[in-house]
């Protein structure tokens, strides 16, 4: 692969969190009765950031849960033959709350409609809303973020490489070239 661009960089990642943040506030007229669900890996600790900036705004803590949607995915046999399984841990009751799922990258929306799935088979909850850092487009499924940090239209021949301090030691999103 080969690297074209930095879109994002600490400083805009950061404004990008902070506006998504203050919309989550504004639509849900405070923090109560939220819970912010982070798909794993990358939408962890996003939605830990998140729950930094609303706590600033708001002066409430949001519960944070993590999702893993593996056993989920349509695509499972695709992926691996031996998924590996990162827990789900969700310590809160998410019946008639409104849970925020928070990813990196919104792309086909596969992902999204199997973090839907298994929180239904957790427990119902009042609302289910989406919070992504990108948008890339391409959407295979009629889904639509509530809250995105920056739309980048993309083609299918580029790749969207998000990474996080937490993770990868730098917070930076950028378009790869797939090399043919």
């Amino acid at each position: 692969m080969k690297k074209k661009t930095i879109v994002l960089d600490h400083s805009a990642m950061n404004r990008a969190l902070t506006r998504i943040a203050h919309e989550i506030v504004e639509r849900n007229k405070g923090g109560d009765d939220l819970i912010l669900v982070g798909i794993k890996t990358r939408g962890v600790p996003l939605a830990k950031r998140l729950q930094e900036k609303i706590k600033r705004i708001e002066e409430v803590t949001v519960p944070i849960g993590e999702l893993d949607i593996t056993l989920y995915r349509d695509d499972l046999q695709k992926k691996s033959p031996e998924p590996e399984l990162i827990a789900t841990n969700i310590e809160v009751e998410i019946k008639n709350k409104t849970v925020i799922l928070v990813d990196d990258v919104l792309y086909t929306g596969r992902t999204v409609r199997a973090a839907m799935d298994a929180v239904m088979d957790i427990e119902r909850p009042a609302q289910i809303q989406l919070a992504v850092l990108i948008d890339r487009g391409h959407r295979e499924l009629p889904i639509r973020a509530d809250y995105v940090g920056k739309n980048i239209p993309t083609s299918n021949e580029e790749l969207i490489v998000v990474e996080l301090t937490e993770q990868d030691d730098l917070d930076e999103v950028s378009i790869f070239e797939k090399r043919s």
